[in-house]
């Protein structure tokens, strides 16, 4: 039995009331996580003997309501060049599990490496703010709320980290427009720099390549001159 096969045995027996699911792929192994259940997860996480996860290595948020779309064909093109041709798969998605946070948890006692998955609905993302357990979730937690608009209850501080203060909407969602809500420039006439709504039109930009490729360019003819 390998250390990966013994740690999520252990994890499952422990955590059997508390988790929704445990995945090991590739050595790592992933706990979800109900939202109810996170704290308490948490702290037996760090404080129980057998497992010992004293450090928060990474925490990231994640917006699952465009997962298994495809909008562009890349894996094939022709000798002629590239087309906006293609097939697109839908996949729908829970919009109770639209958005996860997910913790990287690292043991230094036992030399382990664990994931926590938290699934959060597409209404009002909201989830307790572990701050309490690991001190480095703060920026964490912070730069989450910024990028995707999560929620975390109990945190001493949570103000966007990456943009303005005045920005509108949060960015690694998937339905911010790629052009953004504002811009900012400076009015001369009122000395200082403003928002205004954005004026980039959007558009689609489509790629196409042309190759001149000598297989499939015929030999000239030799002249008779």
């Amino acid at each position: 039995m390998t250390d990966t096969t013994s740690l999520a045995e252990k994890l499952t027996a422990h955590f059997k009331d508390t988790i929704s699911g445990c995945e090991t792929d590739r050595d790592q192994i992933t706990l979800v996580v109900t939202p109810s259940h996170l704290l308490s997860t948490c702290e037996a996480l760090r404080d129980e003997d057998d497992f010992s996860f004293s450090q928060l290595v990474d925490l990231c948020g994640v917006d699952y309501s465009t997962y298994g779309q495809v909008d562009w064909a890349t894996e094939e093109t022709t000798a002629t060049g590239f087309s906006r041709g293609r097939e697109t798969t839908t996949t729908t998605i829970d919009t109770d599990q639209r958005f996860a946070v997910v913790y990287h948890l690292l043991s230094i006692k036992h030399n382990h490496r664990l994931r926590l998955r938290c699934y959060l609905p597409e209404e009002n993302p909201t989830l307790a703010s572990v701050t309490g357990v690991w001190s480095s979730a703060n920026w964490y937690e912070r730069e989450a709320y910024d990028m995707f608009g999560i929620l975390f209850e109990g945190h001493p501080d949570l103000r966007r980290l990456l943009t303005d203060y005045g920005f509108i909407g949060h960015p690694f969602r998937k339905d911010f427009p790629l052009v953004g809500n504002v811009e900012v420039r400076y009015d001369p006439d009122q000395e200082r720099v403003v928002y205004q709504p954005v004026t980039i039109t959007n558009r689609v930009l489509v790629p196409r390549v042309i190759r001149d490729d000598h297989r499939y360019i015929p030999d000239e003819e030799p002249s008779d001159a």
